[in-house]
């Protein structure tokens, strides 16, 4: 069982391995270490509300059944960060409530790719942006050699949309797109 929530100071090691983790950053805006003061800075800027910071990042946590029918609680809403094995983060970025769109950035700890996560870490995003924040269009800028990635979001109903010849200097890459 999967939920997103808001950043925590308890998840700057994980930020930190992963901000850091240099074989991704060719997929992403990072193109240099930061350091944990950085990150601190980071979690305690940020408010939690796409309106005021103009981008949200949750933590994907992976949160046991067993513990949820414990409690009687619903993962979605009542399970204390330190109940849950923090396994990912996804990014709503570039937020133009103007024209209600929005761009998506995700990262999976490497060994719990492959397993589902980010479909269903997605789906729960989408139903946040496009129910909640009645956003009208999602998208994904991907690199054209990152297969898995591309697979998900064909998967998840986004169209490929715009080529981007030599994106990087590593490859071309594909805008998805998703419209509500």
């Amino acid at each position: 069982m999967l939920r997103l929530r808001k950043i925590e100071p308890t998840d700057l090691p994980f930020l930190y391995q992963w901000e850091n983790d240099a074989s991704s950053w060719a997929d992403g805006a990072n193109h240099n270490p930061l350091s944990q003061q950085d990150l601190r800075d980071y979690i305690a800027s940020t408010t939690g509300d796409i309106y005021k910071d103009g981008q949200l990042r949750l933590v994907i946590q992976s949160v046991s059944e067993a513990v949820c029918q414990q409690r009687g609680l619903s993962a979605q809403r009542s399970v204390s960060p330190q109940d849950g094995l923090t396994i990912g983060c996804v990014d709503l970025f570039d937020f133009d409530p103007r024209n209600r769109r929005a761009a998506i950035g995700m990262y999976i700890a490497p060994e719990f790719r492959g397993k589902g996560v980010g479909h269903e870490a997605l789906k729960q995003l989408e139903a946040y942006a496009f129910d909640f924040l009645r956003l009208r269009c999602l998208y994904a800028v991907i690199a054209t050699n990152n297969i898995p990635c591309s697979a998900l979001y064909e998967h998840a109903g986004y169209q490929p949309s715009s080529p981007l010849p030599a994106w990087t200097l590593e490859s071309d890459a594909v805008i998805w797109i998703k419209n509500q």
